[in-house]
């Protein structure tokens, strides 16, 4: 029996698999853009943005941390807490 070169003996099998990797790749795709969109699209506060490019704490985990070694009340850390987020951030220096 003659097999020319377009009969590989599969009888058409092979398009079924590459139908199913396509759609395996196309999954795999859409879900890297989900997962990016996802990770990028949660707020980031500018005052740890800003102290994050500067390599120093967040004004932030500073109180958090005043807080935790009993430096201040946490009546304290949330009154200067709500002062430090509806105030505009400074510009570093």
């Amino acid at each position: 029996m003659h097999h020319d070169r377009w009969n590989d003996g599969w009888n058409g099998g092979s398009g079924i698999w590459m139908a199913l990797m396509m759609v395996a790749f196309v999954a795999v795709i859409a879900w890297v853009i989900v997962s990016i969109s996802r990770r990028n699209s949660r707020p980031i506060p500018l005052a740890e943005t800003a102290s994050a490019a500067s390599g120093r704490p967040s004004p932030q985990a500073i109180l958090a941390e005043r807080l935790a070694r009993g430096e201040i009340e946490p009546e304290e850390y949330n009154t200067r807490l709500s002062v430090l987020l509806a105030a505009p951030p400074i510009p570093p220096h």
